[in-house]
Formats: structure tokens, C-alpha cells, sequence
């Protein structure tokens, strides 16, 4: 038995192989595994109950017996789990990354992380880092580095320093003036036709330089490796050289012209030798002011887009068009994404920026380059542009230091109006003369051309569309910039944020107005109460009212000078009081008094009238002129009158074609699927929905072909108003859609609840791309607003066409009886609105009766709250009153309806739910009002008395509680009479 279990035993190791330890099975993987598992469980087990020392030495013992793969292994692993602290950034971010972080420091800090490491410096020395630094200065390379060469704008950033020429400020003023220094007509005479001489020599030193170059490419000259050569030939050198250029370029040939061509320069009449030697080194002078002498860096006026060609067309090519849009601007951004590829653009904050800022984010977008364009995409009106916040520039303000500065700097920006340069404000400054002096002034300023939209489109920011004051030869600007379906796109979008912004401006009106006076009462009472005396503050009650009317209309005038603009207010307030004092006097004195100051008054206005008639008389002599002038004014006149009736033919076309989108779109199809016996909607629902609009679009193609023929055959005695008053004699049709447009809108609410196949077509078809991102409700409004765009079109047409004009009283009939019709418009409109109102009352108000009657509306909504008297017996003066509730009054034309008003909060929100209960209601003919007068119990109070309630009511201001009893008496008397 024995000897059969040992060979038994045997087989059994056989079978396991083991190595080492019998306890180590090696060819049996799953019992391997097991066992390996049971054991790492029991060394941890151990390694938990160890002490740190004793985990140390563990770990210690376990390292030195690991081979290299399994150190590297454990290292890796420690490299993922835990980042490693104190690395050098620039070896492990990637290049951009690293460039971005360098770009923040100054020259000097740059040149002390160049001595850190060689990575640092090869990163520290690149282009991008320093070409932006000397762009800003003006300082440009005279030849294009090689594509393996870097540090060059480095060395030339030195050098110019190096070499840089401090002045103090009293020595700048010597040598160029200041800003607001006046010149005479001479000086600037002279100073034009020294800048024609410049710029002649330049010119002919430009076209012997390309010579020169030609007859060195037609020898077949090789240029050879870089080589050290002169600072002059250096500066000498044409910007757009190779940068591969050595010094045998430079020939003997070549400086013996440039010597002789300096000689030339030395013979020039007025030029100071600085400014003969920068024109002999290719370098433009800048434009001269037209005010001052001021100027700037003759380098910053380098056109740095030009570098790598060699003539002007093909830099002019390479001259970016650019856009500033203002953040103030609404859904500024679908203007960004309306921006044509290839045109620069940025977004500026319109709050808390600067004009330094703006140059500043102008000059890092152009790199050094000219703008072929500059557009200015702002808030404004037709008098001034709202560029940043404080700085609403118009005619009054452009001449501000920092203002007229900012201008420019701008202009240096652009190329010159010779080349087609241009700057375009998108602010309707086009549309008035105030606006139009302030282009002048700007392209005075600078010598650039500027460009604004004249503003005789209607509808929100569709000035942006219409006709330019001086459209440049490259086009439209709007086109010039943007793409026009997309920015049309955002003219519909601004105009909807228009339409909620009304209705919350009515909302928040109220309240924003008592939150702006008692923020100003608070301000003025604190500093009365820091500074003054409690009998003083209660003697000066006048003057803190004064001041907090002040500060109220300066909130809302938005003044650059709010200290002067406050004194100014003081004392026309005062002015007032003075002389309402002066008239009281007047009538107490004596009469002689009265009659020697009326005597005054009369010499006063025959010295007034003798004026009039010397410079009458001096008019009489200028006949001549007056005569230019007048037809001078007839021309603009002419002009003025065909941009506003191509912009009626515009707009006319535009809304022709929504109209016909209507048709396209949803009628036609709708009617094609009931033709088909495959019903979308009813016969008589589409009727309903569409007959009127269809009738609408037939007048207005009608009236678009009258206007198109009159256009085609326009002239100075041609007008519009005949076909304005044709058009106005059709309306019925119009009258028509307007009194079913309630229908119609129930009609299609109903089809789309109750028809799922509709729901699904107004799904598929409504703010799409053919529609204009509009839906079918938003399409049927705009001929209610087209009546308000015809007003204002034809009131453009009125103030461009002279009175003697043949068609001026057709134009002023054409105008009353479109305004007449749109007040017809607007009735129907309240009355809608009146019974939407009446509806709303109702299902605020608990327990309400029916409201909806006939002719019924509300006139006004006023919280009060409910008194009651301890002590009836006892006089008025002395009656002590306390309150019981709170009440709110709904006033309507033929009753008084009176609710307790509740007020609750609602957890963890800051807002307060207010409830209203129906009290009683008194029809106004049987409602007698008292006043109860003021004492020191009791303010604003009054009586309400029915035939079988009455309320004893007060109101917080007096003013409320004046207006309100002014209101009530009105509506009872009219109610009595009735």
C-alpha cells in the first residue's frame, strides 16, 4: 500500500510540475492564479498591519530585487496617477500655448527669459512675439526675413531704441506743434504743396527704383547669402527686397544715384532735412490737419500689407477690409456671423471700454496692415453715434482732445481716399444736417473719406439698408461687409427685440421711475443730512426737491458733463422762479415804471430792426451768390427726393414680396392639396385665412408697377403723390383684412388644435429660410405696419421737395389721408386691445363679474388703502384714522369697481404674489367723491360713497391722489351727461 501511494504521489507532481515548492503549481494555470491571489491577500493583509518604518523597508527590499523593466513600469505608473511639480512649462505645453504665456511680457522681461534656458530664448526671440511691439511704435523691417531666419524683429526692436531720439514735451511742441494750435491759410498752403513736392519725388524715386530692379532682372542677377552692410544702405533698402540680399546689390552704380538723388532732395524749397531724407528712403509723410499742426509717426503711416510686393495694385488686393460691431447693438451677434469671408471683424464692449481700447483692438486685427475700409457698426440716431458708453460723439463734442485724437489715429489706419479708402459709420447720420456736418468735420479731420446711410428706410435698424450719403467705388458697404439675406436676417430679429422691448419698457416704466427718484431722494438726503443742519435741511426742503429732479433728468439725458449739465438745470430753475417773481412785481409797481421799461424794450427792438435791415441791405449785394446758393440747394433737393422714392420703390418691392410669400407658401399649396382631394384644411377656412391678404398683395403689385413706370421716367418736377392719393382711394381692402384679422387669427389658433395635418404644414413651412425665419401670424402683421413705414417715407419725400414744387400739395394730401386711415388702424387696434384688457381684469380679480360690455374700457388702476375713523363725533383736524386693508380701484368709463388686494410671498424668492377679491362695483353716475382735507393725522385721504357701500381711502403721494380725483370727476361727469 505503501509503495502504491508513493508512485501515486509521483504521478501526481509529474502532473503539476511544480517548481521551487510543492506548494507552487507551474503547469496548472487556474490553481497558479488561486494560489497567487491567496497569497498577494495575505501580504496585504500583512502590509495593513505593518508601521510606516516597517512598510518602508518592505517596499525598500521589494525595489532593489525589481529588474529595470519593472522600475520603468512603476515609474510610468506614477506619471499617470500624480502630475510632477517643478517642470519647465515650455518643454511640455505645446509651442502656441507657450508663445501665448511670452506675449505678455514686456521687452525687458523678454530679454531676461531669454538668459534662462535655450529653449526659452529660441521661444523668447520669435517674430510673433516682437513684430507686434514694433508695429505699435511704427518701427518696420526694411527687408522680409528669410523663412530660417528668426530674431530679426528682436535686433530691429533694439536697434530702434538704441538709436531713439527722446523729446521733452515743450521741444515736441517746438518742433510739431501742438493739437489745437491754429494756423494761418499761408502755413497751410505751404505745407500742401510741400507735401505735393514730397510726394512727386517719391513718386519718381518709386518708378527709378523699379527701373533699376528691372534692369537687374533683365541682367540676370542672383542676389547672394545675407552679408553685413551700412546702417544707411540698410535704411535705403526697398521694403519689399528678398531677404536674402547681400551687399553686392548694392553697387557702386546704386549709391552714386542715391547720392545724386539726395543731392536733388537738398534743392527743395521749405522741407526740413529730416523729411528730405525720409522721402528719399521710401517713406510717405502723413496727411497734414486741417486745424492744427499736430501729426504723427511718419512710420505708423506705412502701409505694412505691401511688404512682399512690388506695385500698388497688387498691395491694394491685399488691403483687408475691417468691421467694428458694438455690443450695445441687438443679437450683435448675428452681425458677427453676417460678415463676409475675407473681412476682418471684431466685437467691442459698448460699456466700460475706452477709445484707446478700441485703437488698440483695431491695430492687433490689421497687423501692421492698411484697411482698404473701416466700418463702424453702432447705436445712434440721425445727430450723433453712440460709441461707447460716455461718448456719444456729435457736433458738439468732436472736437474734444481725446475725441478728435481717437479720429485720427482711426484715419491713420486707412488707406488714403486717392486709393480708395474709406471709413462707414452705420448710424443713420446721413438723414439730417446736424448729421451730415459731422461727416464733413470727420473727412476734414483725417483726409479719409466717411460714409453713412441716410436713414430714409423704416422699421428698426432698416437704415442699414438703405441708400449711402456718398457711396464709395467699391459699393454698398453693407455689401461691402456682410452678406445681405443674413443681415437681413437680423433686421427682422432686432426688430422683434424692438417689439418685447416696448412692452417691457411700459412694464418696468412705473417702477423704474420710483426707483430712480427715491435712489436720487436717498443720495440728496445724504449728503444734507452730512453736511447740514436738521433746521437747515427743513428750510432747504426746495432746494433738495430741485436736486432730485436734476439728478432725475440727468439720468436721463446722459450728459458728458453731468456737473455742468446739473448747474445748467439749477439755473434755468431758478431763471423760472425769478421770473414768475419779476411778473408778480411787474404788476404792483408804479405805472410810469411799467412805461419807461416798456420804452426800453421798444428802443431795444428798433436797434434790432435797423440791424436787420443793414445786413439786408449788405444780403442785396451778394445777389449773386444767393443765387448759386439757391441752386445749389435745388440740386441737393433733387437728389435727396430720387434716393427717398428709390427707397420707396425699395421697400414697396420688399413687402410685395412677403406678401407673395403668404401665397407661395401656405396658400397656394393648401389649395393644391384641396384641389387634389387630399384636404389640408377646408374650403371655407382658407377662404377665411387667405382671401383678404391675396386682395391685399393684387392692390400692391398694382400700386408697385405705378411706382416702378414713374421711376423709370424720373425728374425734377416728377412726384408720387398722385399715385399715393389712387392708392389711398382702394383701402377697402385693407379695411377689410383689419376687421377680420381677429378672425383670422382664431381661425388658424382653432385649424392648428383641432387639424393635425395643419399643425404638421405650419411645422414644416413657418420660420424657414423662404419665409424669412417668420411664421404665417408674423406675416399677416406687416400690413398694419406698412402704414406706419408709408408716413415716414412720404415725410421724407415732403422735406427734400420745395414748396413751390407741382407736386407738394398732391404729397401733402397723399400724406393726411394715409395718416388718417393709420389713425382708423390704430382705433381698431385699441379696441382690440381694450377687450383683451377687460378679459385680463376679469380672470385676475376673484369672484369678478362679467366685464366684456359694450363700449366699456378702462381709464385707470390705482392702489389705495382702506381707513377707518376711531372717533366720528370729533372735528376733521382731529380725527385719528387707522388703516384696515388694502384696496385697488379699476376705473372704467361707466363704473367703479373696487377689490381688496393681497399679498403673499413665495419661499426662498425674492418677488411677492399679489391676489385681488372682488369688494363691490357702483356705476359712476350714482358715485359721489369728498376730499378730506390734510392734518397731522392723517394725508391724502378722500371719500368714496355709493348708495351702499363707502370706502374712506388715502393714497401714498400726493400726487397720486390729485390725479386720481381729477380723473374720477372727469369720468362722472361724462357719465352723468350721458
Amino acid at each position: 500500500m505503501s509503495g502504491g501511494n508513493s508512485s501515486q504521489e509521483t504521478l501526481e507532481m509529474d502532473s503539476f510540475h511544480t517548481r521551487f515548492s510543492t506548494w507552487t503549481p507551474f503547469s496548472n494555470k487556474s490553481l497558479n492564479r488561486q494560489l497567487f491571489q491567496e497569497r498577494v491577500a495575505l501580504v496585504s493583509h500583512w502590509f495593513e498591519l505593518w508601521t510606516n518604518k516597517q512598510r518602508q523597508q518592505f517596499l525598500f527590499t521589494i525595489f532593489l530585487q525589481c529588474s529595470k523593466s519593472q522600475l520603468r513600469f512603476v515609474q510610468d505608473w506614477f506619471s499617470e496617477r500624480k502630475q510632477v511639480a517643478r517642470v519647465d512649462f515650455c518643454t511640455v505645453l505645446p509651442r502656441f500655448i507657450s508663445l501665448y504665456i511670452f506675449s505678455f511680457l514686456n521687452p525687458k522681461d523678454l530679454c531676461a527669459a531669454a538668459q534662462v534656458s535655450w529653449p526659452w530664448k529660441f521661444l523668447t526671440e520669435q517674430d510673433c512675439l516682437w513684430m507686434p511691439k514694433c508695429v505699435k511704435f511704427g518701427w518696420f523691417l526694411p527687408y522680409t526675413p528669410a523663412d530660417n531666419e528668426y530674431g530679426a524683429w528682436k535686433h530691429h526692436y533694439i536697434a530702434c531704441v538704441t538709436h531713439l531720439d527722446w523729446l521733452t514735451p515743450r521741444e515736441a511742441a517746438a518742433v510739431y506743434g501742438t493739437l489745437n494750435e491754429p494756423k494761418t491759410e499761408d502755413e497751410e498752403v505751404q505745407e500742401r504743396q510741400r507735401e505735393r513736392c514730397l510726394r512727386k519725388i517719391i513718386w519718381e524715386k518709386t518708378a527709378l527704383r523699379k527701373t533699376w530692379l528691372g534692369e537687374r532682372e533683365a541682367r540676370n542677377e542672383q542676389p547672394g547669402a545675407a552679408a553685413c552692410f551700412p546702417e544707411e544702405l540698410l535704411r535705403a533698402r526697398p521694403p519689399w527686397g528678398s531677404g536674402d540680399c547681400c551687399s553686392r546689390s548694392f553697387t557702386s552704380k546704386c549709391q552714386l544715384r542715391l547720392s545724386r538723388m539726395l543731392r536733388d532732395l537738398s534743392g527743395l524749397q521749405g522741407a526740413s532735412e529730416k523729411e528730405l531724407v525720409l522721402a528719399s528712403l521710401d517713406v510717405l509723410p502723413t496727411r497734414s490737419n486741417v486745424s492744427g499742426s499736430h501729426s504723427y509717426s511718419l512710420l505708423s503711416k506705412k502701409n505694412w500689407c505691401g511688404v512682399h510686393k512690388k506695385d500698388d495694385s497688387s498691395s491694394y488686393a491685399l488691403q483687408p477690409h475691417f468691421i467694428l460691431i458694438s455690443s450695445r447693438v441687438p443679437a450683435y451677434e448675428l452681425v458677427a456671423e453676417s460678415v463676409q469671408a475675407g473681412v476682418l471683424s471684431a466685437v467691442y464692449e459698448h460699456s466700460g471700454g475706452t477709445l484707446d481700447g478700441l485703437l488698440q483692438l483695431i491695430e492687433t486685427a490689421l497687423r501692421g496692415r492698411k484697411a482698404r475700409s473701416v466700418g463702424i457698426f453702432s447705436d445712434g440716431d440721425s445727430r450723433e453715434i453712440n460709441l461707447l458708453q460716455g461718448y456719444k460723439i456729435g457736433i458738439e463734442n468732436l472736437l474734444r482732445p481725446e475725441v478728435r485724437d481717437f479720429w485720427e489715429k482711426l484715419g491713420s489706419y486707412v488707406a488714403t481716399e486717392e486709393e480708395g479708402g474709406h471709413v462707414d459709420l452705420f448710424v443713420p447720420l446721413g438723414a439730417s444736417e446736424a448729421g451730415v456736418e459731422v461727416l464733413s468735420q470727420l473727412s476734414q479731420l483725417t483726409g479719409t473719406l466717411f460714409t453713412a446711410p441716410l436713414g430714409i428706410a423704416t422699421g428698426s435698424y432698416q437704415h442699414v439698408l438703405s441708400e449711402w450719403l456718398g457711396p464709395p467705388p467699391d459699393g454698398a458697404p453693407p455689401s461691402v461687409y456682410f452678406s445681405e439675406s443674413k443681415l437681413q436676417t437680423w433686421a427682422h430679429a432686432a426688430d422683434l427685440l424692438e417689439d418685447a422691448l416696448k412692452s417691457v419698457r411700459k412694464q418696468l416704466g412705473p417702477f423704474l421711475k420710483e426707483l430712480q427718484k427715491g435712489i436720487s431722494a436717498r443720495m440728496v438726503g445724504q449728503f444734507m443730512f452730512d453736511s447740514m443742519s436738521t433746521e437747515d435741511i427743513l428750510n432747504n426742503q426746495d432746494t433738495a426737491q430741485a436736486l432730485v429732479d436734476g439728478l432725475g433728468e440727468l439720468s436721463k439725458e446722459h450728459s458728458d458733463k453731468p456737473l455742468e449739465f446739473l448747474s445748467n438745470f439749477l439755473l434755468k430753475k431758478s431763471k423760472k422762479s425769478k421770473d414768475f417773481e419779476g411778473n408778480v412785481i411787474l404788476t404792483k409797481c408804479d405805472p410810469k415804471e411799467t412805461f419807461s421799461l416798456l420804452m426800453k424794450k421798444g428802443n431795444v427792438i428798433e436797434d434790432k430792426s435797423q440791424d436787420t435791415k443793414s445786413s439786408l441791405s449788405k444780403s442785396a449785394l451778394n445777389l449773386e451768390g444767393l443765387v448759386k446758393l439757391e441752386r445749389r440747394l435745388r440740386r441737393d433737393w433733387a437728389e435727396r427726393r430720387s434716393a427717398a422714392v428709390r427707397e420707396l420703390l425699395r421697400s414697396e418691392r420688399k413687402y410685395v414680396q412677403l406678401l407673395e410669400t403668404v401665397r407661395d407658401v401656405y396658400a397656394a399649396p393648401l389649395g393644391a392639396a384641396l384641389s387634389a382631394n387630399r384636404a389640408i384644411l377646408s374650403a371655407a377656412n382658407i377662404q377665411i385665412i387667405f382671401s383678404d391678404i391675396l386682395r391685399i398683395l393684387s392692390l400692391n403689385r398694382q400700386f408697385l408697377g405705378n411706382l416702378g413706370d414713374r421711376l423709370q421716367e424720373w425728374g425734377p418736377a416728377h412726384c408720387v403723390g398722385d399715385i399715393f392719393i389712387k392708392f389711398g382711394s382702394q383701402l377697402n381692402t385693407y379695411t377689410n383684412f383689419f376687421n377680420n384679422y381677429p378672425v383670422v387669427l382664431r381661425t388658424i389658433e382653432k385649424c392648428r388644435e383641432m387639424t393635425p395635418a395643419f399643425r404638421a404644414f405650419l411645422k414644416r413651412h413657418d420660420k424657414t429660410i423662404v419665409t424669412h425665419m417668420l411664421s404665417l401670424p408674423e406675416l399677416l402683421l406687416y400690413p398694419f405696419r406698412r402704414f406706419e413705414e408709408y408716413i415716414h417715407l412720404l415725410y421724407a419725400l415732403k422735406l427734400h421737395t420745395p414748396a413751390e414744387h407741382v407736386g407738394h400739395g398732391d404729397l401733402n394730401t397723399a400724406i393726411n389721408q394715409i395718416k388718417t386711415y393709420k389713425d382708423y388702424i390704430d382705433q381698431i387696434k385699441e379696441n382690440i386691445h381694450m377687450k383683451e384688457q377687460l378679459s385680463d381684469i376679469q380672470r385676475l380679480i376673484w369672484g369678478c363679474p362679467t366685464l366684456s360690455e359694450a363700449n366699456r374700457y378702462l381709464i385707470r388702476v390705482q392702489d389705495v388703502v382702506q381707513l377707518r375713523c376711531c372717533d366720528e363725533e370729533i372735528s376733521f383736524s382731529l380725527r385719528v384714522y387707522e388703516q384696515i386693508r388694502d384696496l385697488t380701484l379699476f376705473l372704467f368709463n361707466d363704473a367703479l369697481l373696487v377689490s381688496s388686494r393681497g399679498t403673499s410671498h413665495i419661499p426662498f424668492e425674492r418677488i411677492s404674489k399679489t391676489t385681488y377679491q372682488f369688494t363691490a362695483s357702483v356705476a359712476l353716475h350714482r358715485l359721489l367723491i369728498e376730499d378730506i382735507p390734510d392734518s397731522k393725522y392723517v394725508k391724502n385721504a378722500f371719500i368714496l360713497q355709493g348708495p351702499k357701500h363707502e370706502w374712506l381711502c388715502a393714497t401714498e403721494v400726493e400726487d397720486d391722489k390729485f390725479l386720481w380725483m381729477s380723473i374720477l370727476q372727469k369720468a362722472i361727469r361724462s357719465s352723468v351727461e350721458k
